[in-house]
């Protein structure tokens, strides 16, 4: 079965916005067994959108609209809607009871006309309640085909597709079963991967496809199964793994579950019972950003210093001023000391430390652009690498990250 999501707004057009609704929603539709065939953002235009009602009909069973149901002038979804279905408006009672609740106690105060004019629904919709916000959800079916609209606001939209979208598609139709297992590698790039494991993935029976996913300092390779027949396609992943594993051994650092590689360490970390900090210099703290984007981080994070200038290494971290005026501050002696001194302070097991220049210019030791050197240190030994990382400034410092990443993987699987 195919949807279409649709999103509407000028903000994402225009670039102010960017549009993580559908990433989302997509994710949740892929693991239901719900392919996407068609992504489309639109404006706030009711030509224009309904344009996309009618291509998306003919595309897809299920289309998924966000965006434009909000108590402005601009936002037309719902008559929009009420027009492509030769509809009218009517109030619904529970939602103008929800708004005056939502007033009630978050706003102390009472809602003005417009905020109740959100609870004008078609009248051939059915309501999906949205306890987070004003704005409802709307479910309408035409010809066996669902056509559901969702506020815009990221965290209402994943409150309904969660909680009542995704069980209301479940209880309706049969999906097949879909499975994606992504293995992780590390220090090896796609093509020299892709080579390596041709001859494998050449007898991949053609249920199961192989997606290469590569960025800064890594490539995940994706395996997809589909099929009515879930154990066939669980068993099937099982052996193709099994036998690719002994091909990229050396390169393999671990599955990637719908996680990121920080998330995958810090269970890693926690299921050891160990902790990580960190000491940045020319990665401004996005490494400790990572870490901490992920609930439950406090359980292996012990926390961060972006030490940016050198003399906030000398006086937070206590990096001796004669290390640095001998080796220079982007120097594989300042990186270890800055590693070991973050180990210290924050009395944990594993730290990260940086050090390098990300340009666009030369910083304080005069270093070329893209130059650096990443520390990893434990209680009981440090140790750095030295990286060129080329002349664009997010490149460097993205590519930074991964490779730090990669090192403390490494080192942990050691232990």
């Amino acid at each position: 079965m195919l949807a279409e999501i649709i999103t509407i707004g000028d903000e994402i057009l225009i670039g102010q916005v960017v549009d993580t609704n559908s990433a989302f929603i997509a994710k949740q539709l892929n693991k239901i067994g719900v392919s996407v065939y068609q992504i489309t953002s639109v404006q706030d235009d009711k030509e224009h959108i309904l344009k996309s009602l009618r291509e998306a009909e003919e595309n897809a069973s299920i289309i998924i609209l966000t965006g434009g149901l909000g108590p402005t002038k601009d936002d037309i979804t719902k008559n929009t809607l009420a027009e492509y279905f030769d509809d009218t408006l009517l109030r619904n009672e529970a939602v103008t009871q929800n708004i005056k609740r939502l007033w009630a106690d978050f706003v102390n105060n009472i809602p003005t006309q417009v905020n109740l004019d959100q609870a004008l629904v078609p009248s051939k919709a059915q309501v999906l309640m949205n306890l987070h916000g004003s704005a409802p959800g709307m479910w309408i079916e035409k010809d066996g085909k669902v056509f559901i609209s969702l506020p815009g606001v990221p965290y209402e939209m994943r409150g309904l597709i969660d909680d009542v979208v995704i069980p209301k598609l479940r209880k309706q139709f049969k999906f097949p079963y879909i499975q994606h297992d992504t293995l992780l590698t590390y220090g090896l790039g796609e093509s020299a991967l892709a080579e390596r494991i041709e001859a494998w993935e050449d007898q991949l029976p053609h249920y199961i496809k192989l997606a290469y996913l590569p960025s800064l300092g890594r490539v995940r390779l994706r395996l997809s199964g589909k099929s009515m027949d879930k154990q066939m396609i669980q068993n099937e992943i099982k052996h193709q793994i099994a036998l690719v594993l002994p091909l990229i051994e050396d390169v393999f650092v671990g599955f990637e579950r719908d996680e990121s590689i920080e998330a995958v360490i810090g269970k890693q970390l926690t299921a050891m019972g160990k902790t990580v900090a960190t000491a940045e210099s020319c990665t401004g703290g996005k490494i400790a950003e990572l870490f901490t984007a992920n609930a439950g981080a406090s359980r292996y994070f012990k926390g961060s210093v972006v030490s940016y200038a050198t003399q906030a290494k000398i006086d937070v971290l206590g990096v001796d001023a004669q290390l640095i005026e001998e080796f220079s501050v982007v120097s594989a002696q300042v990186a270890e000391a800055m590693a070991t001194a973050a180990i210290k302070l924050f009395d944990s097991d594993f730290a990260i430390a940086t050090t390098g220049n990300a340009g666009p210019e030369k910083g304080d030791a005069d270093t070329e652009v893209g130059k650096v050197f990443l520390a990893i240190a434990t209680r009981d030994k440090v140790f750095s690498e030295q990286f060129t990382f080329g002349n664009h400034r997010l490149k460097v410092i993205d590519r930074a990250v991964n490779k730090a990443f990669e090192m403390l993987q490494k080192e942990i699987l050691k232990k």
